[in-house]
């Protein structure tokens, strides 16, 4: 039986939701057959965030850890290839910081690769006729921050940990009020493309 760490973000940004939360939520209790999901909730902030994660990536021992972030500008799943080693916060997070252009670790490697098997997690989640593709950026905001610590937390400490990020476009609801055109998905859209992201995870 694997063990599963899913992480999701607090709303921020003005939102009152925040999709990868509402996703995280609702599969919380789905069974898996061969896995064990374990969630994490965590603080739209610079070093709290991180903190939580790691903390209880040390303490659950997951065999596979997905962050799941909100990426209001996209249409499409998005699991990313790279964490980058600088904070340039576009808008402050929801402790009031906003780094500009920092490392996020002093003489860290300039970067860090997803060991998720994204290419085919990408390809069942078209198959299931869900929008989908590679990103090669996770932007340099708390979600990018996130997966660069987590990254090198497992290549620092050696664990036997695959580990990803992946972005979700907004839920249908949080467009309503809008004043321009956003793209978002359904709640069961984004639900079933989580559970697909999990089972794709699993066979590696």
């Amino acid at each position: 039986m694997e063990k599963i760490l899913l992480t999701a973000f607090e709303p921020f940004g003005g939102e009152r939701i925040n999709p990868s939360l509402e996703a995280a939520r609702a599969l919380e209790n789905l069974h898996f057959e061969h896995a064990r999901i374990e969630i994490a909730v965590l603080p739209v902030a610079r070093f709290q965030a991180e903190a939580l994660a790691i903390e209880q990536l040390r303490a659950a021992q997951p065999d596979v850890v997905l962050m799941l972030g909100q990426a209001g500008r996209r249409s499409q799943v998005t699991p990313e290839r790279v964490a980058i080693n600088v904070d340039d916060f576009p808008i402050p997070d929801n402790a009031g910081n906003q780094p500009r252009g920092e490392p996020i670790i002093p003489e860290g490697p300039v970067g860090y690769f997803s060991s998720l098997p994204i290419q085919a997690m990408v390809d069942e989640l078209k198959k299931a006729s869900i929008p989908a593709a590679i990103s090669n950026t996770a932007g340099t905001y708390l979600c990018n921050r996130l997966f660069y610590r987590v990254m090198h937390c497992i290549a620092a400490e050696q664990l036997p940990i695959r580990a990803g990020f992946i972005h979700v476009p907004f839920l249908h609801e949080q467009t309503i009020d809008k004043s321009t055109d956003a793209p978002s998905l359904s709640r069961e859209t984004i639900f079933e493309a989580v559970r697909i992201l999990i089972d794709v995870s699993l066979r590696v």
